[in-house]
């Protein structure tokens, strides 16, 4: 952990950009209101619904199985007949068949992945979703060569607003790389508060897209943007500088 704080502290001046880091869900695509329809599936059983307007306020942010805890937390949902494991198991499966007729990747982001590649960025994903819902979407919109690294959620113990996700992400970004990647060197790419706060808890700038929630959410961000599209390598360079 030591080692991890003595980088952060590095003197800014002279600092560059050298990789981007995106949040999966709400950034690459438009995947919430699935999300949202998969867990109230697996929650009927119990006679439990969560409202969208609970969902953006409480839950987005969170893994399923923390999702799962939270509710049990505030009591929404009873101690459930099954394991919370079990549920979420059932919950992943209805949300890939929703991912694979629904599924959707946000306008500009295709664009602007070529952008960053153009410009040899290396780009990774830090995301509270399971690895195979992620490589699904991915695979179906052909974009998953374009990231080096994925952290998915069953990398980490701890999800987001902890940083430990994005500690790692940069950890396997520096994997076999000599001239390492400082995490003031990165561009976190967020769509909620709880991404943003993890973001400048691993020492990294912040880039917030209006896509999940209100710009007046969003001020932990650095910059906050209406779509991808709106952003050049000059933006990017100039959070860094």
């Amino acid at each position: 952990m030591k080692q991890w704080q003595d980088l952060c502290q590095v003197n800014e001046e002279g600092t560059m950009l050298r990789a981007v880091i995106f949040d999966f869900d709400g950034v690459i695509t438009d995947s919430e209101v699935l999300h949202l329809r998969s867990f109230n599936h697996v929650l009927a059983q119990y006679g439990v619904e969560i409202s969208t307007k609970e969902y953006y306020k409480e839950y987005l942010g969170l893994s399923d199985l923390d999702c799962l805890k939270a509710l049990i937390d505030k009591k929404v949902l009873q101690k459930p007949a099954k394991t919370i494991d079990v549920l979420a198991e059932e919950k992943t499966e209805i949300f890939e068949k929703l991912a694979r007729t629904e599924g959707k990747i946000i306008g500009g982001v295709r664009d602007f992945l070529q952008m960053l590649r153009r410009n040899d960025m290396p780009m990774a994903i830090c995301s509270g979703a399971l690895m195979a819902e992620i490589e699904l979407v991915l695979d179906q919109a052909r974009l998953r060569s374009f990231f080096e690294v994925i952290v998915s959620a069953e990398f980490v113990r701890r999800g987001k607003p902890s940083p430990d996700g994005f500690v790692l992400t940069l950890k396997k970004l520096n994997h076999e790389r000599q001239d390492v990647i400082l995490p003031n060197q990165c561009i976190v790419i967020e769509d909620s508060h709880w991404g943003l706060e993890a973001a400048s808890a691993a020492g990294m700038h912040s880039i917030a897209v209006t896509n999940s929630y209100e710009a007046e959410q969003l001020t932990l961000a650095e910059k906050i943007v209406a779509g991808l599209g709106e952003l050049s390598m000059d933006t990017l360079q100039g959070l860094c500088d």
